[in-house]
């Protein structure tokens, strides 16, 4: 039996990235696309091997999940899912876009969210023309609002927030002080030992 939550027509957004680790800054960007864009769901997706990076993610997928779903305690619109795990690699967006819509049902209205850097390069993606039929694009910049292109068309969010999963994990590896990190994620880090090593 379908979940009922699911039943009705909601907005649904998926938030894929290493998340390595999930940090402030990637909740308030997600917090900034449900108030912006009035979505009733965010799905965070940790990824395993992105196709587009030659090097994968420090900490191990369980490690990962078990950080996203800590960071996203008590936030009733947030959602964590391992399916970037299961599914048949390479992991292209579509694919997975076509998972969730199989769990979820395909009468939401999807949208994906990124940064101007991914939005710059969607032409690059794997059936990047495919992937824009089965959803919109939320696009969440720091700088000059992301612009729509011949086919591809956005909707344009805005933050400042500074934090950085690389700086993060070079004070972890260095003995320093984390910032912008749950607290309930930085005692995981702690107990699990991880980013002992800069990477």
């Amino acid at each position: 039996m379908k979940n009922e939550k699911f039943l009705t027509k909601k907005s649904i957004c998926l938030f894929g990235g290493t998340f390595d680790p999930i940090h402030q800054g990637h909740l308030q960007i997600a917090q900034a696309a449900v108030d912006e864009c009035s979505l009733d769901h965010v799905i965070f997706l940790p990824c395993r091997q992105s196709p587009h990076k030659s090097t994968g993610p420090a900490a191990s997928d369980v490690d990962r999940l078990a950080m996203c779903q800590r960071a996203t305690q008590g936030l009733d619109w947030a959602i964590v899912e391992d399916l970037e795990f299961t599914i048949e690699s390479p992991s292209y967006s579509w694919r997975t876009v076509e998972e969730i819509k199989k769990k979820y049902g395909d009468h939401h209205d999807y949208y994906w969210l990124m940064g101007t850097d991914q939005w710059h390069a969607l032409e690059r993606w794997n059936r990047y023309d495919y992937l824009a039929s089965l959803l919109d694009f939320i696009v969440y910049s720091r700088g000059d609002r992301a612009q729509n292109r011949a086919g591809l068309e956005c909707t344009p969010i805005h933050g400042d927030h500074p934090a950085s999963s690389t700086e993060i994990r070079h004070q972890l590896a260095t003995g320093q002080p984390a910032n912008w990190l749950a607290e309930n994620v930085q005692s995981y880090i702690t107990d699990r030992k991880l980013y002992a090593t800069v990477s």
